[in-house]
C-alpha cells in the first residue's frame, strides 16, 4: 500500500494589486496590496432623506458593512451627503462614504465641493459620463475632482448601461477577423477594454494607479468568472467583486456564492458585494450577512462566532435544536457590533448544536462550546462540552436560556482582555 502524505490545506491564490486607502476621520480602511477582502454595500434609501439615508448606513455598517455606497443623482442629493456625513459622525459611525454616480457626476463634483469632500471615494461609470465629444472632457473633470479632494475612485462597469460606441467599434473589428468571436466574447472584450483604457485615461489626467479600483459586472455567474478572470490578468488595480442584479433570496444567494467565491478561492477580489433584491420586509443589511458568510466560509477573515449545526433528520423529530440554533446565532450576531471592541478575538469562536446522540458529543467536542440535545426517544437529557470536555449536563424546560447564559460567561472569560493577559 503506497505511503500517505499529508493533504495539502487549501488556500487560495496570492494576487499583489496596488494598495489604497479610504478613510474617513480616524478610519482607514485598507484595499488591496496585502489587506484582507473587505465588505461592501450600498443603501436603497432616497439620499435627499439625509435622516433615513444615515440611519440605514449605521445599520449596515454595525452588520459589518466596511464601505458603503450611497447614490448621488440630483443636486438635491448632493447637497444631502455632507448633513449624512455629520450625522454619521454625530453617532459615531465613521464608515466612508462612497458617491455612485451617472450622467451628471462631473457637474455634482464640481458645483457641491462640501459633497465632494465628504465622500471618501468616487465610482464613475464610463458607460455613462457622456456621449461623443462630451466623453472625454465630463470624465476629465470627475478625474480632476478626485485629485483636488485627495479620493480614490472605483471605474465601474457594468454590461447593462456598457459604452454603446466602443462597443459597436469592436464589433466592426470583429467582423473582419479570419474567424470572429461570438457576440459574448465580444462582450466580455468590450467591459474589460472599457475599464482598462478609463483607468489609463485617469493616470494619464494625474490620478495615481494605487487611487484606482476598477470593475466588470455582469448578471451571469459564469461570465461574471470569465470576465474577471481575464481583468485579473492584464491589470494589477485593486478589483471589486459582485455580480449585479442577483437576484432575491435564495436565488440570489446561491448565484452570488457560487461567482465569488471561486474568484476568491482563485485570489481574485479585494471588495465584494452582494446585490441583493430584499424581499418585503427583509434587513437591507442581509446582502452584508451574506457576505461576510462568504469570506468567512472560504478561510479569509472571521467576523462572528460560527455555529455547527445539525441538518435534523428522522432521529430529531423535535424543532428544540433548531429553535435554540436560531437563537444562539441570532445572539451572537447582533452582539458582535458590542463584543468586536470588548472581546478581542471573539469572532474565532465555534459554536455547536447539535440535534441527537449520532454526531452530537462528537461535533459538541470540536467547537469551543457545544451542547448535545437529545433525540427522539433519547434520554431527556443535553451534554455540555467545553474546550473538548463534558462539563454539565442540562435538563428540564430551559435548556435554551441556560446554554445561552453558559455561551455568555464563556466569552468573558476567555476573551476579556484581563483573561488574555493572564
Amino acid at each position: 500500500m503506497q505511503q500517505a502524505t499529508p493533504i495539502a490545506l487549501a488556500q487560495p491564490l496570492v494576487r499583489k494589486t496596488l494598495q489604497s486607502i479610504v478613510k474617513w476621520a480616524d478610519n482607514e480602511v485598507t484595499v488591496g496590496g496585502d489587506a484582507p477582502v473587505r465588505i461592501q454595500s450600498m443603501t436603497n434609501t432616497d439620499t435627499e432623506d439625509a435622516v433615513g439615508t444615515a440611519i440605514q448606513v449605521k445599520e449596515l455598517a454595525a452588520a459589518g458593512s466596511e464601505l458603503v455606497r450611497i447614490t448621488v443623482n440630483t443636486p438635491e442629493a448632493a447637497q444631502a451627503v455632507p448633513y449624512i456625513r455629520d450625522q454619521l459622525d454625530r453617532m459615531g459611525v465613521s464608515v466612508p462614504l462612497i458617491g455612485d454616480f451617472h450622467y451628471n457626476g462631473h457637474r455634482l463634483l464640481s458645483e457641491f465641493p462640501d459633497c465632494a469632500q465628504a465622500l471618501s471615494k468616487y465610482r464613475i461609470n464610463p458607460g455613462n459620463v457622456g456621449k461623443g465629444d462630451k466623453r472625454d472632457r465630463q470624465f476629465s473633470q470627475m478625474i480632476e475632482a478626485a485629485i483636488q479632494w485627495n479620493k480614490p475612485i472605483r471605474i465601474g462597469v457594468n454590461w447593462g448601461s456598457l459604452d454603446q460606441e466602443l462597443l459597436a467599434g469592436l464589433m466592426d473589428e470583429n467582423s473582419r477577423r479570419a474567424q470572429p468571436w461570438d457576440a459574448k466574447q465580444v462582450m466580455y472584450e468590450a467591459l474589460i477594454t472599457s475599464a482598462l483604457e478609463s483607468a489609463q485615461r485617469a493616470e494619464e489626467i494625474g490620478l495615481p494607479g494605487h487611487q484606482i479600483m476598477l470593475s466588470c459586472k455582469v448578471s451571469g455567474v459564469t461570465d461574471l468568472i470569465a470576465v474577471y478572470r481575464e481583468l485579473a490578468k492584464r491589470s494589477r488595480y485593486a478589483l471589486h467583486l459582485g455580480l449585479t442584479e442577483a437576484g432575491m433570496g435564495t436565488k440570489g444567494t446561491v448565484a452570488s456564492a457560487a461567482a465569488l467565491a471561486i474568484l476568491l478561492q482563485e485570489g481574485i477580489g479585494d471588495t465584494i458585494r452582494v446585490s441583493l433584491t430584499p424581499a418585503p420586509g427583509e434587513a437591507r443589511t442581509q446582502e452584508v450577512v451574506v457576505a461576510s458568510e462568504i469570506i468567512q466560509s472560504l478561510g479569509l477573515r472571521k467576523f462572528v462566532p460560527s455555529v455547527t449545526a445539525c441538518p435534523g433528520c428522522g432521529r430529531t423529530t423535535s424543532t428544540t435544536f433548531q429553535e435554540l440554533t436560531k437563537q444562539i446565532d441570532d445572539f451572537l450576531r447582533n452582539q458582535m457590533p458590542v463584543w468586536r471592541s470588548q472581546y478581542p478575538g471573539v469572532e474565532n469562536m465555534k459554536v455547536a448544536v447539535m440535534g441527537c446522540i449520532v454526531n452530537g458529543p462528537g461535533e459538541s467536542k470540536h467547537a469551543d462550546i457545544g451542547i448535545s440535545l437529545p433525540g427522539t426517544g433519547e434520554a431527556p437529557a443535553a451534554p455540555v462540552y467545553i474546550d473538548g470536555e463534558k462539563r454539565m449536563t442540562l435538563r428540564g424546560e430551559g435548556i435554551a436560556l441556560e446554554f445561552q447564559a453558559i455561551v455568555e460567561n464563556y466569552i468573558r472569560e476567555r476573551f476579556s482582555p484581563r483573561s488574555q493577559e493572564s
